[in-house]
């Protein structure tokens, strides 16, 4: 490790217990806190995530100001599941709708973003099996105990699940095949972080503003290339929130995934001024085996083109949806 990433991984990685939900309201004073959960076809999982946050930190303890599910168009009982649980839900559609529409879990973040207004912001993914409510205050405390932070990463043991087996430390394949060589080679200031791809994490809203949303699933690359860029080094941070299990995706679906990575990556060092490499970059090609036996190409999944939204900031003042409905 270089010694520029040591010395903000042994200051900017947090461990330990998390504060208590009784010290943490106090120390927010004026501030408010988002969290809102990205959603698309999570009926099996996202009910328990919603129901623990709602009863710790809305019942118990009034941490969280919004608890916000932004639904990508679920065809399941998803809205009616984390409704029911205590969140309320807003169609990704329904935000901002004259920008016209956008797919993927960038554009889910950015239209939740612009759906609220907490000052601090808090992301968590909806395919988390056996969440833990502690995962919030571990998230919120850096950036409540330091006014330099402005983003924080959650990290932590991710095993492969497969049926009742599980086999630790193999999962975040996309993370150890492509993100972290990525970060290595281009911007070597960003390896110290364990997850990357963390799709747990916290931020100042005045920074999210500030930055434009990859609408993909880059999204979470982009966020951390671009806050370096913006704010520097050490205003990123990671916790620890122990061991993580979700819903493990098959090779086809891992390689669109680490397609949409590697076009952001290439799209951000074109925008740095330090490569042009999109010109000639085509879209991914899959193969299956069709009903004669013979490979088949599928149709293309993901474009050669980065689609992403403006900063918030940059937009004409909009009107927030008058109802979250979907």
């Amino acid at each position: 490790m270089r010694p520029d990433v040591e010395h903000w991984y042994r200051r900017r990685t947090y461990a330990g217990d998390p504060p208590s939900p009784g010290r943490l309201l106090a120390s927010l004073g004026h501030r408010t806190v988002t969290v809102l959960l990205p959603a698309l076809n999570e009926e099996r999982t996202i009910g328990p995530i919603v129901a623990s946050l709602h009863r710790e930190y809305v019942e118990r303890v009034p941490l969280i100001g919004e608890l916000l599910v932004i639904d990508s168009g679920s065809t399941d009982a998803t809205v009616a599941v984390a409704r029911a649980a205590g969140a309320d839900v807003v169609a990704a559609g329904a935000v901002l709708p004259e920008l016209g529409p956008a797919r993927g879990k960038g554009e889910a973040l950015w239209k939740g973003l612009a759906a609220t207004d907490g000052e601090l912001v808090v992301f968590l993914d909806t395919d988390v099996v056996g969440f833990d409510h502690t995962w919030l205050p571990r998230l919120l405390a850096p950036l409540v105990a330091d006014e330099a932070v402005q983003l924080v990463k959650g990290c932590y043991d991710r095993p492969l699940v497969r049926g009742d087996a599980a086999t630790e430390g193999a999962g975040g394949r996309v993370t150890e095949l492509l993100a972290r060589p990525l970060l290595a080679a281009f911007w070597p200031e960003l390896s110290g972080l364990v997850q990357p791809l963390a799709g747990e994490c916290a931020a100042r809203r005045d920074l999210l503003e500030q930055l434009p949303f990859v609408t993909s699933y880059g999204v979470e690359l982009a966020l951390l290339v671009d806050t370096l860029q913006v704010a520097g080094l050490d205003a990123l941070a990671q916790v620890d929130l122990g061991r993580r299990v979700h819903r493990n995706q098959d090779g086809a679906a891992l390689g669109r995934m680490a397609a949409a990575i590697l076009q952001t990556a290439l799209h951000r060092l074109q925008r740095q001024g330090r490569a042009d490499l999109l010109a000639d970059a085509g879209p991914l090609v899959q193969f299956a085996r069709g009903a004669t036996g013979a490979w088949e190409p599928t149709a293309a999944t993901t474009s050669d083109a980065v689609v992403e939204r403006p900063a918030l900031t940059e937009l004409v003042p909009y009107s927030r949806p008058a109802t979250l409905a979907v």
